[in-house]
């Protein structure tokens, strides 16, 4: 006999302990947004006579200034500030240089290595890739200390003399400590969960295509190129967003390979900026709260623009 009752899932009831769940964690997850812009519009006068209150105490701009801009000391200080010198627009420009480096170059390579476990048939292919998937579970710090000494004994050069890097900053000391390439080589090649993504979706993509190209003649390369590659667009877009927000929240090997402040990332500078409190007893909240809001604003516009693509590519490639 059929069922007449409805499930739990579709009951009025069902849907509203859903949307509450879902509301609760959407709370969750803005809350420290909301607070950071609250902690940036107020004084640190403010936050210490009124912690709780959710409007900004005192409210004020002239954090945005001091941070944008260049004010007295004496100003920074009379505002509750430590008057320490902190660059954002050097910080971002930094991260956007090493985020945008890292997600060109691991976008392009995970691609290749993917097509190859997606579509090449060789001995032991399985084998090898769950051997490769297992570096999933093994802690980045377990690599920390191999990747240094490996930077700091590479030459700039590598090999080719008369190539030119003087440009690079940090270019005249030894190996790529301290500079751009240095800090981008440990995530530049590829990563096994940005190559699992990819052959995920490269499976779903339908063998007759190929094989109509392979009766006109078409290789592996041209196949590549050709045909995976402009029909992996939403895909590859996914990941390039996905990698650059990883990129520009990563922090600890930036703060290891790149304390010079010329190639200095914007979270190992929010994290100076933080330890920078002579003659005080607590960090300038409101200074280090506006610095970090104004640099994770690239990120929001670029995943609230581009959010709908990860969600509908993540269900297209079958990752649960």
């Amino acid at each position: 006999m059929a069922s007449t009752g409805t499930s739990a899932v579709g009951s009025p009831a069902g849907r509203r302990v859903a949307w509450a769940v879902l509301i609760a964690v959407m709370i969750f997850s803005i809350f420290p947004v909301f607070w950071a812009l609250r902690t940036s519009l107020s004084t640190n006068s403010g936050i210490i006579l009124e912690p709780s209150n959710p409007l900004p105490p005192e409210a004020t701009l002239f954090n945005y200034e001091r941070v944008l801009g260049d004010p007295p000391i004496e100003e920074v200080q009379a505002a509750g500030g430590t008057g320490s010198e902190f660059s954002i627009f050097v910080a971002v420009r930094n991260s956007v240089i090493v985020a945008t480096g890292i997600t060109v170059g691991q976008v392009f390579f995970c691609a290749m290595a993917a097509y190859a476990f997606a579509r090449l048939k060789f001995k032991g292919r399985e084998l090898v890739f769950s051997v490769f998937l297992s570096a999933l579970v093994v802690p980045p710090i377990f690599t920390m200390i191999p990747n240094f000494l490996f930077m700091r004994d590479l030459q700039l050069s590598l090999g080719f003399t008369s190539l030119d890097l003087s440009w690079l900053p940090g270019s005249d000391k030894t190996g790529w400590i301290n500079t751009f390439p240095g800090l981008m080589a440990p995530f530049f090649l590829m990563t096994p969960f940005a190559i699992f993504f990819l052959r995920q979706f490269f499976l779903g993509i339908s063998r007759e295509i190929e094989e109509a190209a392979i009766i006109d003649g078409a290789g592996h390369v041209r196949r590549f190129f050709r045909i995976i590659l402009p029909m992996s667009v939403p895909a590859l877009v996914t990941l390039a967003i996905i990698t650059y927000v990883n990129s520009w929240n990563e922090f600890l090997w930036p703060f290891v390979a790149g304390r010079d402040e010329s190639v200095r990332v914007v979270t190992v500078a929010l994290n100076d900026f933080k330890a920078q409190t002579p003659g005080v007893t607590r960090p300038d909240w409101t200074g280090l709260m506006t610095a970090t809001f104004i640099a994770a604003i690239p990120i929001l516009l670029l995943f609230g623009v581009l959010g709908r693509r990860v969600v509908d590519a993540i269900q297209f490639s079958g990752i649960k």
